[in-house]
């Protein structure tokens, strides 16, 4: 394909894209903090933070606003430097933001081992500390199984107790892991997945990732550059960690078949690894017009979607 009819046809995906489904800005700057300045020391001056969010559309008045809110709600912290300033991810902040992007890069390959992990609410908390104990379990994935009740099938011990820990509530609610009672004809544990979740919704937004991202598999096949690699690099990674949002990380043996989370995936990784190193240079450029020695990307980074080696 002609490379100025290859270029002209990724500005148009893009400006598309833009237009249809405007990223809010305070949602891309965590995503841009999370793929891409984090693996690189975590810092950027408010200078940088402009030009690599100006090709979203993302003005000057705008990003200070979402950048003000965000250290608002102690996800970033701020420092001057007479009148420069820089943000970084706040120490409480960077465990959940870790773990957050991990799942992101993460393959869709949990296996059941039969069990489920409960989590059982007790008279002695509050109805504050239930709804946010609720809340929160949500976040993670589980369902409310009964009253009082949530449970996963493939719980995260450490999410969970580092959950827990950040609500205060260790020692407060009963963690328990439970499987089928041998000689029991009770009803299968793997039905509870019918009943705790509804998973057409989340299934329909890996299709339509699906269909909006495939298009580009062509249109990067002979390269791209820097900006423009970062830019859709920076949009696959925030519509992809969007619709992962919703998704309940329910192990393999436990999805209908065909389950489109795992193709979802692959396209991801594919288009990821099409963009990963030009899109680096950009991000480069943009960090150390304001600080020079922003080092390399961390070897963590390498390891995404399998290994970007």
């Amino acid at each position: 394909m002609n490379n100025d009819l290859t270029n002209a046809s990724l500005n148009k995906w893009i400006d598309r894209f833009l237009a249809d489904e405007p990223p809010r800005s305070k949602s891309l700057v965590m995503t841009v903090f999370g793929d891409a300045i984090v693996p690189h020391g975590g810092l950027a001056w408010l200078g940088s933070l402009i030009d690599l969010l100006a090709p979203f559309g993302v003005n000057d008045r705008l990003l200070r606003t979402s950048v003000f809110r965000l250290a608002q709600e102690g996800w970033l912290v701020s420092q001057r430097d007479g009148r420069r300033s820089h943000y970084t991810i706040t120490p409480e902040a960077a465990q959940r933001f870790a773990r957050a992007f991990r799942r992101v890069y993460a393959a869709p390959h949990v296996h059941w081992q039969g069990s489920w992990t409960f989590v059982l609410g007790t008279n002695g908390i509050t109805p504050a500390e239930r709804a946010a104990l609720r809340k929160e379990l949500l976040w993670e994935g589980y369902s409310v199984v009964a009253q009082g009740i949530a449970g996963h099938p493939a719980g995260d011990a450490e999410a969970l107790d580092d959950l827990l820990g950040r609500l205060g509530m260790r020692g407060k609610v009963y963690v328990v892991q439970a499987a089928q009672l041998p000689g029991v004809q009770g009803k299968p544990l793997a039905d509870l997945v019918a009943e705790g979740w509804d998973l057409r919704e989340v299934a329909a937004g890996y299709e339509r990732f699906i269909g909006t991202f495939a298009p580009l598999r062509a249109l990067l096949a002979d390269g791209v550059t820097p900006e423009r690699a970062f830019v859709v690099r920076t949009l696959l990674i925030h519509a992809y960690r969007r619709v992962q949002l919703h998704d309940p990380q329910l192990p393999v043996e436990l999805l209908p078949e065909p389950w489109p989370g795992a193709a979802a995936y692959e396209l991801a990784r594919a288009l990821y690894l099409l963009t990963f190193a030009p899109a680096e240079e950009h991000v480069l450029e943009a960090l150390r017009r304001e600080q020079a020695d922003v080092p390399d990307a961390e070897p963590a980074f390498f390891e995404r979607f399998g290994g970007l080696r």
